[in-house]
């Protein structure tokens, strides 16, 4: 019998084990799955947590409920990746061959990486959102906070979910004029990008909503080190930005097992054909989600889109056909922006985010680049398809490949 081994259980490894164990044949293929933990984190939940919308049980569930019942499902850290010799190390001892792996292992937030981080103020004045735990601390600290200056900081992309500083900062907005103390808290966004976002429309259009919110902008910051004895960040050309309360998305790495195996870049990243999703070093692995280095979003939509094209070419690949060249970095991505509205991202490697309407061409229901109501609720029913379509490998009304159907020039 072959063997197919996925490394990582999280958006990407689940989806990719639940499409493959409906079309593979059982007496041919073993399908094995291997994750550290055994509860599931819907991420895109994580940003809500400060702000007392959503709760530790929203966004945590049992990674069993939402696996296939055939493969053989095994929870361990894991050791080594062992590509030239078709087998992985498991912590717990064992080994297992593979005839073709598929890598999932994710990215990580590395807040050792930045010199300060974590001492003095770590998780006092100094919080991520990128955990539960730093959500839950973060929720906490804000439940008592009384004004002063936040600054929300991305020290290097990149990030998962690039939209989500940004969103917290407008949730931030929403949250302290709910509380009624918005004239007494000063909100600075500090990015090492030269502006609001990577694409020069987008990046406009959200420039001038922060400028909206009276939310301070800060280009091309590239954070070396936090002073928290003294309430400071400091970029490597000696910029300082004070802060009270400063919210950070550490540097994201992949996972350490990747730069152990010696199948990484400088950030643990699996360097992979940005069409073909296969490794560019090893015939028989594919990566997928936000362990591969290819150049779109690190983003659950991208996870489902490159899902389509690497079942296509995984069967391919067992029928000894030539792969297809077939995604494009599809990514699309709801912007929740406070005061019950949002906004809504759709691009791909050659096109950036324009208006129009999405998915149905001028009927929508969403808008894109434009802030509404049904963008909010569109990214609010999502953890719902999260649970209950999107991870189960189930089929949207949304096509893998970016179309250019109801969008106009930005």
């Amino acid at each position: 019998m072959k063997k197919i081994v996925i490394l990582g259980a999280g958006t990407a490894g689940t989806i990719m084990a639940n499409k493959l164990s409906g079309v593979l044949d059982k007496t041919e293929w073993q399908i094995t799955i291997v994750d550290q933990h055994e509860r599931h984190y819907y991420q895109p939940g994580f940003l809500f947590i400060p702000f007392g919308i959503y709760k530790r049980d929203d966004v945590i569930k049992p990674k069993h409920d939402f696996l296939p019942s055939g493969p053989e499902v095994i929870i361990s850290p894991i050791e080594l990746i062992e590509p030239d010799k078709n087998s992985v190390k498991l912590a717990n001892g064992r080994v297992l061959s593979y005839d073709l792996l598929i890598v999932a292992t994710g990215t990580d937030i590395k807040p050792e990486e930045t010199e300060g981080l974590v001492n003095g103020g770590w998780r006092k004045n100094i919080f991520d959102f990128y955990t539960v735990e730093g959500a839950e601390a973060l929720a906490r600290h804000l439940k008592y906070f009384e004004g002063g200056k936040l600054v929300m900081n991305v020290v290097e992309n990149p990030i998962k979910c690039p939209v989500a500083p940004l969103e917290f900062v407008f949730l931030a907005d929403w949250w302290f004029t709910d509380q009624g103390i918005r004239d007494k808290v000063e909100i600075e966004y500090v990015t090492p990008l030269p502006g609001a976002f990577t694409k020069p429309i987008a990046s406009r259009y959200l420039s001038n909503f922060l400028e909206k919110k009276n939310i301070k902008l800060t280009t091309e910051f590239s954070t070396g080190r936090v002073d928290s004895a003294n309430n400071k960040l400091i970029s490597w050309d000696e910029r300082s930005v004070d802060y009270d309360l400063l919210v950070i998305v550490p540097t994201n790495m992949g996972s350490d097992v990747i730069a152990a195996s010696g199948m990484g870049d400088d950030l643990n990243f699996v360097p992979t054909d940005q069409r073909t999703l296969r490794s560019k070093q090893y015939e028989n692995v594919f990566v997928i989600g936000d362990a591969s280095d290819v150049p779109t979003s690190k983003a659950g939509s991208v996870a489902h889109f490159q899902s389509e094209v690497l079942l296509e070419n995984i069967l391919r690949f067992i029928e000894g056909r030539s792969l297809v060249a077939e995604f494009d970095g599809h990514a699309n991505c709801f912007i929740e922006s406070g005061f019950g509205k949002g906004l809504l991202l759709d691009f791909n490697y050659d096109v950036e985010p324009l208006p129009g309407k999405y998915p149905l061409p001028g009927i929508g229901p969403y808008s894109l680049l434009e802030e509404t109501r049904m963008n909010h609720w569109g990214k609010m029913m999502f953890r719902w398809i999260y649970w209950h379509i999107l991870l189960k490998g189930g089929e949207l009304p949304v096509e893998s490949q970016h179309n250019m159907a109801g969008k106009r020039a930005g």
